[in-house]
């Protein structure tokens, strides 16, 4: 029996996959929540983690890490338990761990001027109130601006839970997210400066994605553009085959800067509305430098959920009877408590013996 792996499967000469020989492929995936779980049980044995540890509450803040990552997330969180003289790993070591895993290590050693710190603290807010306004973004885990890797700071967006696929809607909303920075310079000093480059980047990346792999545009219609080639093992690097008119790509070039722009209307849109939340936000970056979950919602507390445009065309507009935070989380913890009583009389009724009422559906609560 022959094993053999490779990261490249699309790249493989068809006589290599034909029956009799490499004819089974298995494919691994980056770890489900289960799986990432159990790796952590493995990388940990032997460590010294402290008893507030819960590793399936530490599986859900890293979705999407690899098995090598989480090995490197155990080592870096006990290397600074280790320089920090602790006996244990708490879980502020593993909070700095994650930091470290995605964007790198911090660099206090930069010495930036206060000028400079102030434009990264309104890009990071700009970030951070788009994505915490937009209604299908992912929820705001931390905003820093303190340097990191090659980034002078960061917005740390993570999913609640593992997706495999994405709709329309939440893309429209991670390009406006992604052009928030930009944007926030835009408003407040009307000058952006080169650090939105790689946020134009991404955003890019994915409105073109969006009109010519997903089949998102309205204009164009559910087709696909172009055709991935490319051997990379010649020294070749992935490229796309034209496979259409020059006036379809000249279709696809507006298709997605009318994406793009749309985006950067909505992020200036929300930014606008929500000035206040944005200075309360650079205030307290510029004094504390770094933002975590619980105070980003504090900041926020009069930052609604927007909703979408019901004309199709997934826009957003400010909601006409706004929920502020603190209402979404009365409303949940009540939803939740009614649960749990109807399970308690679902419960009681089959120790019983007794049916339960038929009820009448109830309408849903605007």
């Amino acid at each position: 029996m022959v094993i053999a792996a490779t990261n490249r499967a699309g790249m493989l000469d068809p006589a290599l996959i034909r029956p009799g020989r490499f004819d089974r492929q298995i494919t691994i995936d980056a770890p489900d929540i289960e799986g990432r779980e159990a790796i952590l049980e493995v990388h940990s044995k032997g460590k010294p983690l402290a008893g507030e540890i819960n590793l399936e509450v530490l599986a859900r803040r890293t979705p999407g890490f690899t098995g090598a990552d989480l090995a490197n997330l155990i080592n870096e969180a006990a290397l600074l338990a280790a320089r920090r003289r602790k006996k244990e790993i708490t879980m502020l070591e593993l909070e700095e761990a994650i930091d470290r895993v995605i964007a790198g290590p911090e660099r206090r050693s930069r010495v930036m001027s206060e000028e400079e710190r102030k434009v990264i603290a309104y890009h990071e807010t700009g970030h951070a109130l788009v994505g915490y306004a937009l209604p299908n973004a992912d929820p705001v885990h931390k905003v820093t601006i303190v340097a990191r890797g090659r980034s002078l700071g960061h917005t740390l967006a993570l999913p609640t839970h593992d997706k495999y696929i994405s709709k329309r809607s939440e893309l429209v909303d991670q390009l406006a997210m992604l052009l928030g920075g930009r944007t926030a310079e835009e408003l407040i000093f009307a000058d952006p400066s080169t650090g939105a480059a790689n946020d134009i980047e991404k955003a890019t990346a994915i409105a073109r994605r969006m009109v010519m792999e997903y089949g998102m545009s309205d204009e164009l219609g559910p087709m696909q553009y172009g055709r991935p080639t490319g051997e990379v093992f010649l020294g070749r690097d992935y490229s796309r085959q034209q496979d259409y008119s020059d006036e379809v790509a000249a279709f696809i070039d507006a298709e997605v800067r009318k994406m793009i722009n749309a985006a950067h209307e909505e992020a200036r849109t929300i930014l606008d509305r929500h000035r206040d939340a944005m200075e309360r936000m650079v205030a307290d970056l510029l004094e504390n430098e770094t933002v975590d979950r619980e105070q980003v919602a504090v900041i926020f507390a009069d930052v609604p959920k927007w909703e979408h445009a019901r004309d199709g065309s997934l826009r957003i507009k400010y909601p006409e009877n706004p929920v502020l935070p603190q209402e979404r989380e009365d409303i949940a913890a009540a939803t939740e408590e009614e649960k749990e009583e109807e399970t308690e009389e679902v419960t009681e009724s089959l120790r019983l013996g007794r049916k339960l009422p038929r009820t009448k559906g109830r309408p849903a609560e605007a």
